[in-house]
């Protein structure tokens, strides 16, 4: 959900304005051809630093079709991986729209899903976010960009908030943290929000230090150790995959043992990789995110299909990138069959309309602002345990009580 530097950015854009000039000889969004499926261009990380998130994400459209099918929707899904690169996820937008994509739908990284964002502004053609958290996706003033994603600011505010719930559930208090997060979009976008908020919401501990690392690192040896040293009684870590497992194995290693890990809405700790590579260790992390509803009708379609076609993997390890981008095609194809049309600006104007009730993740109806944002979504609390995201909080949603402090490394069954 990150990945592009401020040089990059500025970068991507001037490619985009670059290529303008050859935007007669492309046209807008293809001619629609009444009678026809909705045509997705599904833009993902499927291969590159954040592949195993991209993947994830993938087998949420691969079954969209289907299930959509049963809801009264037609859409086909053309794919295209953007090598966890933001150049080549430009110009893999151009293309996605160039062979027939009525509305894209992705990019999973928030640096990527920038330089689509410019693409579909340039064309004409809508983008539907499935996951980026970046606040300045909506910010930069465009009429095509819609996002169902929480900003890094509301994951933020949302994850503190949880964490107090958390401490007075547990009768435990920390009274000192650490912040580390990775150095990319997504990371210093958290980190921004964090400076932002932390001095308003009353925080019953202090934050001693926030450590920045490279989330392509072989390592994390040094800013575990640097961590370590502060002293501090929670790790609130900004991660991915990859970097979640370095994090984790370096505490065992150096045997830092705080009260708990706490992710304030990031992805990683609650991914199947980081269950299939730590076992025992990522146990009792803990991450405040949205989650699905496992008692709505779509979550329980969804559920189905995918452990019809995916029989060897757990639903639980891959359900948030699956559920939000199935989601997000669901938007694209709701719109769709309301404006009765793919013509960009009726369809554009359909987006804008969106209130979608019957859908998948805890909360109110999908509905946008003038921005493009859906401002309505709300957290969970999440904790690992025995292998599996559990929810724990809030108290009517929970399926297990929190355990905080965490049992030692030492101490794990």
């Amino acid at each position: 959900m990150g990945g592009l530097t401020r040089r990059q950015f500025g970068t991507a854009a001037a490619s985009v304005a670059l290529s303008a000039g050859a935007l007669a000889a492309f046209g807008r969004a293809p001619a629609f051809a009444q009678g026809t499926a909705l045509k997705v261009g599904v833009l993902l990380p499927r291969s590159g630093l954040l592949a195993q998130a991209g993947q994830a994400c993938q087998r949420g459209a691969e079954i969209a079709p289907a299930i959509l099918g049963e809801l009264g929707y037609k859409v086909e899904i053309l794919s295209a991986d953007t090598e966890s690169n933001v150049d080549v996820a430009r110009s893999r937008a151009e293309k996605l729209i160039n062979d027939g994509a009525n509305v894209i739908v992705g990019a999973f990284d928030s640096g990527q899903t920038a330089a689509a964002a410019q693409v579909c502004e340039q064309r004409g053609v809508p983008l539907v976010m499935n996951i980026a958290a970046a606040d300045r996706l909506t910010e930069q003033g465009y009429k095509t960009v819609f996002r169902n994603f929480p900003t890094s600011t509301m994951l933020v505010a949302n994850g503190l908030a949880l964490m107090k719930d958390l401490f007075a559930v547990s009768g435990v208090t920390p009274k000192t943290a650490v912040f580390l997060h990775a150095n990319d979009t997504f990371g210093m976008a958290n980190k921004q929000a964090m400076d932002a908020l932390f001095p308003k919401l009353d925080m019953p501990f202090g934050i001693v230090d926030s450590i920045s690392y490279d989330p392509k690192a072989q390592d994390l040896a040094v800013e575990v150790a640097k961590a370590k040293a502060t002293g501090a009684e929670l790790a609130i870590v900004t991660t991915r995959a990859n970097d979640a497992i370095m994090l984790v194995r370096e505490m065992v290693k150096q045997r830092w043992e705080p009260k708990g890990i706490v992710s304030p809405g990031s992805p990683g700790l609650y991914d199947e990789q980081f269950y299939k590579v730590l076992g025992k260790y990522a146990d009792y992390a803990i991450t405040n995110l949205p989650w699905y509803d496992p008692k709505a009708e779509l979550t329980k379609r969804v559920e189905a299909a995918f452990k019809k076609q995916y029989p060897n993997d757990r639903f639980e390890g891959y359900a948030f990138n699956v559920a939000f981008t199935l989601e997000a095609i669901l938007v694209a194809a709701d719109a769709f069959k309301r404006a009765g049309t793919a013509e960009p600006a009726t369809l554009l104007e359909a987006l804008r309309q969106t209130n979608l009730k019957d859908k998948m993740m805890v909360g109110p109806a999908i509905t946008f602002d003038e921005k493009g944002q859906n401002t309505q979504l709300v957290s969970a609390c999440l904790q690992n345990r025995n292998l599996r995201p559990t929810v724990v909080l809030p108290k009517d949603s929970a399926e297990m009580d929190p355990v905080f402090p965490m049992p030692g490394w030492g101490k794990r069954a």
